[in-house]
């Protein structure tokens, strides 16, 4: 139900449905076998030096990178922007939540004032 809300939401003030899911690019020299754990479902992709893959994780997933047994996966929230540097995996923006809104001053560099 909260899935069919959020895509009528996003069709209506015309974001894309990507807009409202993951990505990862690999940054790194070497191609990555990625694993993408979500509730039950598996989805496997080669990712290529240089390649992104978007409109992943969606509500929420477990990433594991050539499906490492000494590591237990990154978790993924929806909006998740991450990319793959030296093997590892990196946020690249901070959480929704976390950003300035527009027009918010924490945004804009302090002026002096003159008192």
């Amino acid at each position: 139900m909260v899935l069919a809300v959020a895509a009528s939401l996003a069709s209506v003030l015309g974001v894309h449905a990507d807009a409202l899911a993951s990505s990862i690019t690999n940054r790194d020299d070497t191609a990555y076998k990625i694993s993408i754990v979500e509730e039950n479902a598996v989805a496997e992709h080669n990712l290529a030096p240089s390649a992104t893959v978007t409109g992943i994780c969606a509500g929420g997933c477990v990433l594991h990178l050539n499906r490492d047994p000494d590591h237990d996966g990154y978790t993924l929230q929806g909006t998740d922007v991450v990319s793959i540097e030296d093997g590892y995996l990196y946020y690249d923006a901070p959480p929704a939540a976390a950003a300035p809104a527009v027009g918010d001053d924490a945004d804009r560099p302090e002026v002096p004032r003159n008192e």
